[in-house]
């Protein structure tokens, strides 16, 4: 029942991922809505609403209503989830009313952010709704042992936050979020030209530059890209030249970030944890785990294997998918997949 009738949703700050058991990935597009600047009626979501970002004429107006991770705007986050959940139930043949939904959230989240994030699900006419954390949710989509008493590290790596937690028996035995994520990168890159080269460039040219000469801090073949913006100097549309050795020391400060609260996590964690990361290694998914060359420099900085989710982007939406697989519903109909865990800090 269902894997016909439950649909797993990874409401990413940066994509939405919609999974079913039976179907696979059902939707995997960007959380931006572009809305009729009088109507407030949809004019079109995910990709193409992305493409028009920063575009848009007076009658339109293009929004992102996710925040690292959480709701920022419930209304269009409601809309936005309304017309996803209407085009995936096209496809399932599964009335709205009688779908189930999961739907993952942060470890960090507050219970505020929870229930916010429940009520847009529910509005959007879904009866059922279940509730994980994310780390829980990216280890059953990479396939890892959730039910064993093995304990693992997810580094998942997101466009607003990065979750480090160790996950064994379905639950989070610790948990750290911090702020250095893609958006991070990408903010890096626009002050970068902004103070530099005296262009002013929008955010998806942030993500462009990031993705084709974006490198952690290791040798590579030199890559690189002409760049147009705005002058600050007189206003004019201008292109220079970019290099990924210009571009490469702008992460160093968030990429260290992400070192030493993987460092703390080990350092603060009981003995018998570490043991199991050393011989599991740590798990990098979501995103920013692509960015060129993570996997190898991570390697260098930590003393355990760094193994890359095959599937890095839609692991997460796949793991809350199958979450009612690993998990029984209590007599409310909401499931929260919560565990007690260790008090670790939160870096900024």
């Amino acid at each position: 029942m269902f894997s016909h009738s439950s649909v797993g949703i990874d409401l990413g700050t940066a994509n939405i991922v919609v999974y079913n058991e039976l179907r696979g990935i059902m939707f995997n597009e960007p959380a931006v809505i572009v809305l009729d600047a009088k109507t407030k009626e949809v004019y079109t979501i995910g990709t193409p609403a992305k493409q028009m970002y920063g575009k848009t004429p007076i009658t339109l107006t293009a929004i992102k209503p996710l925040k690292n991770g959480v709701v920022a705007d419930f209304d269009n986050t409601v809309k936005l989830l309304q017309t996803i959940i209407e085009r995936v139930t096209k496809i399932t043949h599964v009335p709205i009313r009688k779908t189930a939904a999961s739907i993952n959230v942060p470890a960090g989240a507050t219970i505020v952010e929870r229930n916010i994030i429940r009520e847009a699900v529910l509005a959007t006419g879904i009866k059922v709704v279940t509730i994980v954390e994310s780390p829980v949710a990216a280890a059953i989509g990479a396939g890892l042992p959730v039910n064993a008493p093995v304990s693992n590290m997810i580094v998942n790596i997101g466009a607003g936050i990065t979750e480090i937690s160790i996950v064994s028996y379905r639950g989070i035995l610790a948990n750290m979020s911090i702020r250095s994520a893609g958006d991070t990168l990408d903010e890096e890159i626009i002050q970068y030209f902004r103070e530099t080269h005296h262009l002013l460039i929008g955010h998806l040219t942030a993500e462009k530059i990031k993705k084709k000469l974006g490198f952690t801090p290791i040798p590579h073949a030199l890559k690189t890209m002409e760049v147009g913006g705005r002058s600050l100097l007189n206003g004019l549309p201008t292109l220079t030249l970019v290099t990924s050795t210009e571009i490469q020391p702008l992460f160093i400060d968030a990429l260290n970030k992400i070192v030493k609260a993987i460092h703390v996590m080990v350092e603060q964690s009981p003995a018998e944890l570490s043991g199991d990361i050393m011989d599991q290694g740590i798990i990098l998914t979501g995103g920013g785990s692509l960015l060129n060359g993570l996997k190898e420099w991570l390697t260098t900085q930590v003393d355990f294997p760094v193994i890359l989710d095959p599937n890095p982007l839609e692991s997460t939406a796949i793991g809350t998918g199958r979450i009612h697989f690993y998990s029984q519903r209590n007599f409310s109909g909401d499931v929260e997949l919560t565990t007690p865990r260790l008090n670790l800090p939160f870096f900024s």
